[in-house]
């Protein structure tokens, strides 16, 4: 079956866009006179409280979704806004820094920059200010992961250093204390009790690695609706050579590729009535998208907030995600998680042992600010590149089918980010990312069972598409989803299940005319 909109349509959808946009500013002007609200047990206002009255109006405006294909809209090959890269599309696509920084905070930057690339030694060292890697660890730097600060790497055949993907470890809770913990966020997962929270397949000289993941893919054959076929390849993943006991019965293994790192300072300024407004954990509107908030926990306040990043969006911030990976990813400790031994567990003794990078004169832990604090600064302004193609004929028609088939009910296009952001940089700018920043149910075949933060073994953050048609050109590969399953758009697409199974649907029923045309919409971001 082909989706089409036809010009009955299309005049249909824009009457009931221009009703609904008239009845929802009127809602939420007077929502806002009323004064706020506060949803969920979040410090959360349910209007924005960032904007006069009058700019909540133009807000709703200008992100209210088109409904003429006919042509591009406005400023839409700015998605990072002001601060989107106008820079060539190569391989450095994804490594510039917001167009719209001062002059001065370049330094900012090019130091986070250094440091991001920064390789980490084991301890002891005489170079004591890069000392303190592991002692189990995936990686000595955070380039090694996010190669060119784009998309990871699967492996293929035996781990090489491309690979860019570890193994997460979680059970389910067996006491009423582990119960009681994840119902409470103070804690977003329950650990293997041998290996923590992540298999680390690298260790420092004298001690052995955790482990070495495995994979194998099995074929699956799809038939679209005009007759020609495609295969899926569904992954099994094991783990050999553990090195410190048996994994726990009930752990679960839950494969992550790193995501680009692009546009993070932005999706960090969206205001959260913005996200809180979109989701719609009862399905009241009968939709079948039944999106919902991220609940985590700051760090360092512990109070409950709203969850932003990760592939299951379990962290508030982009220092918090920073933090994390510094302590998970390389063993590395910061303010923020002074965790000296990054991951090693209590039935880890010899890890425990190990010498650790802190100098008492620079602090108490091996990351000390201004360490993270820069590195947080870096990657809040990688740059968005400005989208191309965006007028091109066959590209219009393949977002005119995106936006019918229903695909913008989670992969929302715009936002205008908040007036109160610590940066200027990303302070009021409109922007494309195509996400709501929600928790959806992807279905079975994307299931990896393990609960993070409030994000069940089946749901998902919605991941930005801004920047995703330049992955080959910067990465070399088209290998998508969080555990790179998908070799390129179309498979991506056809992996959609659970609240996205209508528009996964839609796609693979239509003809090949259509699907090329939604996926030169994709590749034009």
């Amino acid at each position: 079956m082909q989706v089409q909109l036809t010009k009955n349509n299309m005049r249909n959808v824009k009457q009931i866009s221009s009703c609904l946009a008239g009845a929802v500013l009127f809602a939420l002007a007077g929502t806002f006179f009323s004064g706020i609200a506060f949803a969920d047990g979040l410090n959360i206002p349910e209007v924005r409280d960032d904007l006069t009255p009058k700019d909540l109006l133009r807000v709703q405006k200008v992100t209210t979704p088109t409904s003429d294909f006919s042509k591009a809209e406005a400023f839409e090959k700015m998605q990072g806004g002001k601060a989107t890269s106008l820079k060539a599309a190569n391989r450095d696509a994804y490594s510039h820094f917001s167009a719209n920084l001062k002059f001065s905070e370049e330094e900012q930057f090019k130091l986070g920059n250094a440091l991001f690339r920064k390789l980490w030694v084991s301890s002891p060292s005489s170079t004591q200010a890069s000392d303190g890697l592991g002692p189990l660890f995936n990686a000595r730097a955070c380039q090694s992961c996010h190669l060119k600060d784009g998309r990871g790497h699967p492996p293929e055949g035996e781990l090489d250093d491309r690979t860019s993907m570890f193994l997460r470890l979680a059970k389910a809770p067996s006491s009423d204390a582990e119960i009681q913990a994840l119902a409470d966020f103070t804690k977003l997962t329950i650990d293997d009790p041998n290996y923590g929270g992540q298999l680390q397949d690298l260790a420092v000289p004298g001690l052995p690695a955790e482990g070495r993941m495995e994979i194998s893919y099995q074929e699956i054959p799809i038939v679209f609706g005009d007759g020609t076929t495609a295969s899926l390849r569904k992954p099994t993943y094991s783990v050999s050579n553990l090195g410190y006991g048996a994994l726990h019965p009930d752990t679960t293994l839950s494969p992550r590729v790193t995501p680009q790192m692009i546009g993070m300072g932005l999706l960090e300024a969206i205001h959260p009535s913005d996200i809180m407004a979109n989701a719609d954990p009862d399905d009241k509107d009968g939709d079948g998208i039944s999106g919902r908030i991220s609940i985590t926990r700051d760090p360092l306040t512990g109070e409950k907030t709203l969850g932003r990043f990760g592939w299951k969006a379990s962290n508030a911030s982009v220092r918090q995600q920073s933090a994390g990976a510094f302590a998970g990813d390389i063993g590395i400790s910061s303010p923020d998680v002074p965790r000296s031994h990054g991951d090693c567990t209590t039935a880890q003794e010899a890890c425990l042992k190990m010498p650790v990078g802190v100098q008492k004169r620079l602090g108490n832990v091996e990351a000390p600010d201004p360490v993270l604090g820069l590195v947080t600064f870096y990657s809040q302004n990688l740059a968005v590149p400005a989208r191309r193609d965006f007028s091109d004929e066959n590209v219009l028609k393949g977002k005119e089918l995106f936006y019918a088939w229903g695909c913008i009910s989670c992969h929302k296009p715009k936002f205008v980010t908040s007036r109160k952001t610590e940066n200027h940089a990303q302070a009021f700018q409109l922007i494309w990312p195509y996400t709501d920043m929600l928790l959806h149910d992807m279905g079975k075949g994307l299931a990896d069972g393990q609960i993070v933060g409030s994000a069940s073994g089946r749901e998902w953050r919605t991941a930005p598409l801004w920047g995703i048609g330049l992955t080959e050109v910067v990465n070399g590969h088209t290998f998508f989803l969080h555990d790179g399953r998908a070799r390129n758009l179309s498979e991506a697409i056809l992996w959609h299940g659970g609240e996205a199974r209508a528009a996964s649907d839609a796609f693979a029923a239509s003809d090949k005319e259509d699907r090329d045309n939604l996926i030169k919409f994709l590749e034009s971001f």
